[in-house]
């Protein structure tokens, strides 16, 4: 719904050329240069660095080489619009839920109005009801309500007498809340004690912190734990992956072998693969998987492989390993990171054995896979029992108890440990 500008790489009067990068921009998910859209010389720039716009806003005009149109007018200015013309801006948030068709503008009394996590969650927060919700004005795309519009609209209630916001709220049930607290300015002490070294947040860092705090407000998680026998598995693609990377000219990982088999378990319980909207839950039949990536720099990323159900395990290989370079080189684009339905983490590449994921907003279920050891296990056969050496992982999975309680929750995290389990090891690839 909004970028930042990070840095503008001309100036008012420099030249530029069409598709030349004319400035960097920033938004929750990725950043992004702006190309020129004409040739010419920027005339104006009307956003400063580190300016918040929203989609749609014109940053910069450029003026072209003068031409007379149709009625002998001349015409030598052309408007930039934010990201490439509009385009690639409308993928930097996207609004879940939200159907292919333009929403009609807010003036439009009988429209269907969409809202952003951020405004629902304001709204449930301060007591709005969707009838006060639909009753302020937005000045968003489309009408849409931002959340400059929602703490306008809060702001002003305030100041109202407590008998007319009872009258415009008389047709819904509002439950009241009590106001929260004033939100806390954090400012650094003037004395330090001991020996200590003060780090700033990088841009990204401040984003996650409150996308995970905003997951943790909005989702009732619970975390359950399963542990899985790897070894067919394991066994099976030490004897491929040779034979894999000369046929396809890609090697093949443990994720791309863990989606194939979450696939497989969200198609038999389709409700993991779905989303909550107020008193509704959005079962999304394409299957989107995100998988957590860490970038160079300690701070995670999440790019998604789209309609993931529809590849093979040579097509989900090429994704992954896609993805993983394009991360971790900064060339991912706003599309790649958006309209994720089910999220896998790695915490078990960097050791650990086990971990309790945060679910990734909208999504109602993250799923964990620990690091793979070899541990002494009691295993059952035609002779009896025995102890072996086996390739052992846990498995954690998170989710949103709203909508999923722990029976749903471990039957379909035993589903996906007993598909590993039963790994063909005689696969053909």
């Amino acid at each position: 719904m909004e970028a930042t500008i990070l840095k503008w790489l001309k100036k008012p009067g420099d030249k530029v050329e069409e598709d030349e990068t004319i400035l960097e921009i920033a938004t929750d998910k990725v950043d992004s240069e702006v190309p020129s859209t004409a040739n010419g010389i920027i005339a104006e720039i009307l956003f400063n660095e580190n300016d918040v716009v929203p989609i749609g806003k014109v940053i910069a005009r450029i003026n072209t080489e003068s031409k007379v149109s149709a009625n002998g007018a001349p015409v030598n200015e052309k408007y930039l619009q934010e990201s490439d013309g509009y385009e690639e801006a409308n993928l930097i948030e996207e609004v879940p839920y939200q159907p292919s068709e333009k929403a009609a503008p807010a003036n439009n009394s009988t429209a269907i109005r969409f809202y952003s996590p951020l405004v629902l969650n304001i709204a449930a927060s301060e007591g709005v009801s969707m009838n006060e919700l639909e009753h302020i004005e937005g000045t968003g795309q489309d009408g849409r309500v931002s959340k400059k519009d929602i703490m306008s609209y809060l702001e002003s209630r305030k100041n109202r007498p407590a008998q007319t916001r009872a009258e415009e709220r008389a047709d819904a049930v509002v439950h009241e809340v009590s106001p929260p607290p004033e939100k806390q300015e954090y400012s650094s002490p003037a004395v330090y004690k001991g020996n200590v070294e003060i780090i700033e947040m990088d841009r990204m860092r401040k984003m996650i912190a409150k996308h995970m705090v905003d997951s943790k407000n909005i989702s009732a998680h619970v975390t359950s734990f399963a542990e899985c026998d790897v070894t067919n598995l394991v066994l099976w693609r030490e004897k491929i992956k040779k034979d894999f990377e000369k046929r396809e000219g890609e090697k093949i990982t443990f994720t791309p072998l863990f989606i194939e088999t979450i696939i497989k378990c969200i198609k038999r319980y389709p409700l993991l693969n779905s989303s909550v909207e107020g008193d509704r839950i959005l079962i999304k039949k394409d299957i989107n998987i995100g998988m957590a990536t860490a970038l160079a720099n300690g701070n995670l990323i999440v790019p998604v492989i789209k309609n993931a159900d529809q590849l093979n395990l040579t097509g989900l290989t090429r994704q992954v390993n896609a993805l993983a370079n394009a991360a971790r080189n900064n060339k991912l684009k706003p599309d790649d990171t958006a309209g994720g339905t089910f999220t896998l983490t790695n915490v078990g590449t960097f050791g650990s054995i086990m971990g309790t994921p945060i679910i990734n907003q909208p999504q109602v279920a993250i799923m964990a896979v620990g690091a793979i050891k070899k541990r002494p296990v009691v295993i059952e056969t035609e002779q009896g029992d025995s102890i072996a050496i086996r390739h052992m992982m846990y498995l954690s999975l998170s989710y949103d108890h709203r909508i999923i309680d722990g029976s749903l929750g471990t039957t379909f995290l035993n589903a996906v440990a007993m598909e590993i389990e039963n790994f063909d090891p005689k696969r053909s690839i």
